[in-house]
């Protein structure tokens, strides 16, 4: 093994500033990025060339800075007013993914966790077929332990890589998280991103995972409303029941406020079929259904989608 040199230890005060690779861009229409269609700008949008580069960016933010982490936006609604802050996009720049000789699948947060169920199934792998069914990077899905036909993301989670707000990397094991239905949480308070994870899956056949796959995904087609603007699924499941039996118990399927709709395909799914509802009507919406089926079966839906951003300022 050749040796290697001593890092040249530098005063911070006189290090030049990085060179960024990414893209930065200001009042960035987020209605662009997200899977509703809808929503005001963000101040600052920046597209990062890799994980390094993004480590490089991240250390140039002021220290109150509000910091956004966004995959494909299939499970976020950006209010109209705007996210008065920095939204970072990782699908198609953490987008590293391979099997390590120990047997550990590494993927970065951008990866599609629909790309990550058919790698794990080629490589011989198992219990990986679910990730099909999650519209969203595995950002998205490690960070709200997303889930489906009875797989969750974290049943397969060795060890996380974090970057936190100086730019730094920190692996950490599960041990460290608070890890629930649809919920995830650092144990010890910390301004942290997820940038990858190490998976592991139990070994299989890739034939009988590619049609798994397949049959998983023909199933969403028909039971979801995939042709129109939606966030997935709105609310979590109550313990012992499902929202969409109880918002269609409610009598709310079809109804609408502006050009947002409760899908009829799926009552768990608030549409967007004309491309022409604000986020305001559609978190209006949001909120009717929650307070609807509060009153008729004293059951209280937590949202699954995270509303973010501020509300747009109106006249009067």
């Amino acid at each position: 093994m050749s040796a290697q040199a001593d890092p040249q230890v530098t005063d911070p005060q006189d290090a030049a500033p990085p060179v960024l690779r990414g893209v930065l861009r200001l009042d960035e229409p987020m209605a662009r990025h997200v899977s509703w269609r809808a929503g005001g700008p963000a101040a600052r949008a920046y597209f990062p060339a890799d994980l390094a580069d993004l480590c490089a960016f991240l250390a140039t933010l002021q220290a109150g800075e509000p910091v956004l982490f966004v995959g494909l936006g299939s499970n976020l609604l950006v209010r109209d007013g705007g996210f008065n802050g920095t939204v970072i996009f990782t699908h198609g720049s953490l987008n590293r993914l391979c099997m390590q000789e120990d047997g550990l699948v590494y993927a970065e947060a951008g990866v599609a966790s629909p790309k990550l169920a058919r790698f794990v199934a080629n490589q011989g792998c198992a219990a990986g077929e679910f990730l099909a069914g999650i519209p969203g990077s595995l950002g998205g899905a490690l960070a709200m332990n997303a889930g489906c036909h009875g797989g969750e993301t974290w049943q397969h989670v060795v060890r996380v890589l974090m970057v936190d707000r100086q730019g730094r990397c920190h692996e950490r094991g599960p041990d460290e998280f608070a890890v629930a239905y649809r919920h995830v949480a650092l144990r010890a308070a910390s301004d942290e991103w997820f940038a990858a994870a190490w998976l592991r899956f139990p070994a299989g056949d890739s034939a009988t995972a590619r049609a798994r796959i397949k049959q998983l995904l023909e199933r969403r087609i028909a039971t979801q409303p995939l042709s129109q603007p939606n966030a997935g699924s709105v609310f979590r499941n109550p313990p012992g029941d499902h929202a969409a039996r109880l918002i269609e118990a409610a009598g709310l399927k079809g109804h609408a406020i502006g050009g947002a709709r409760v899908s009829e395909m799926h009552a768990n799914f608030v549409v967007n079929p004309e491309n022409r509802a604000s986020a305001t009507e559609i978190e209006m919406l949001v909120g009717q259904i929650q307070a609807t089926v509060r009153e008729k079966f004293d059951i209280e839906l937590v949202p699954e989608v995270r509303i973010v951003g501020e509300k747009l300022e109106t006249a009067g």
